[in-house]
């Protein structure tokens, strides 16, 4: 009988250790477009000695904060905030916990009681994502180049039908792309399903390297593997994707990804 209730309650342990692993992390990825330097400053300033310290404290590890190449050049400038989160009771709580912080309240005062005529952006947009069923964990690139030599390359993937959407999920996962990637050393970040946000279905993912050059030398070594060649032939995963959009980022000197 004792041997029994010890198999038991090993299995329990061993199933309950396994769930743990392989638990799903959510992320919100909020994008801020802004006009100016005056507006990029308080930004900076909010992000760095107010965001992160607060979500630190409220228990998430890590966070990304990136800016488009682009903004060199374009009149309207874009930043990108990656948190990720355990669950969506973690997400759905973080507002008020940090809300409640008095560190918090006070280091990021200049953005938080910004006058409505100084408002530090033009608009803001949240996106929330669901880590794909084999990228169940954000992982830091480990990246050794200066952080200003860097390119991240974040890649949308919009499908024509939910079930086509669900074709092109499975493609990345049990299709074997994600272990492409990986073989291939693309740093991936993350890997996503969009859940909420202003273009659907759509999914999410973020890859990473040394500089530009090292960029075009993956999708070059990614074009030409036979792997790829086979499972981009392959009919089941004909069509599954209608719009792909390519933006190219840098972190900023504080960004912890």
């Amino acid at each position: 009988m004792r041997h029994l209730v010890y198999l038991l309650a090993l299995t329990i342990i061993s199933n309950f250790s396994f769930s743990q692993k392989t638990k799903r992390e959510y992320y919100e990825l909020k994008v801020y477009r802004y006009k100016d330097s005056i507006q990029e400053k308080i930004l900076d300033a909010y992000f760095s000695q107010a965001y992160i310290p607060a979500v630190h404290k409220a228990g998430v590890k890590t966070v990304g904060i990136f800016k488009a190449i682009a903004n060199d050049t374009a009149a309207e400038k874009v930043m990108y905030i990656l948190t990720p989160f355990k669950s969506l009771e973690e997400f759905a709580s973080m507002d008020k916990k940090m809300n409640a912080d008095k560190d918090y309240l006070q280091n990021g005062s200049a953005y938080l009681d910004a006058a409505y005529n100084k408002a530090p952006y033009i608009r803001t947009e949240s996106i929330l994502l669901y880590a794909f069923e084999l990228a169940p964990r954000l992982i830091a690139s480990g990246l050794q180049s200066p952080k200003s030599e860097r390119l991240y390359e974040l890649r949308s993937y919009e499908s024509p039908t939910e079930k086509l959407y669900r074709n092109k999920v499975k493609m990345f996962n049990q299709g074997g792309e994600i272990d492409i990637f990986s073989r291939l050393g693309f740093n991936s970040v993350f890997y996503a399903e969009v859940i909420a946000g202003s273009h659907m279905p759509n999914l999410m993912y973020l890859t990473t390297y040394e500089n530009r050059k090292s960029r075009d030398e993956h999708w070059k070594a990614f074009s030409a593997d036979p792997a790829v060649k086979k499972l981009f032939a392959t009919d089941e995963y004909k069509n599954n994707v209608s719009k792909a959009e390519i933006i190219f980022l840098k972190p900023a000197e504080y960004s912890e990804l």
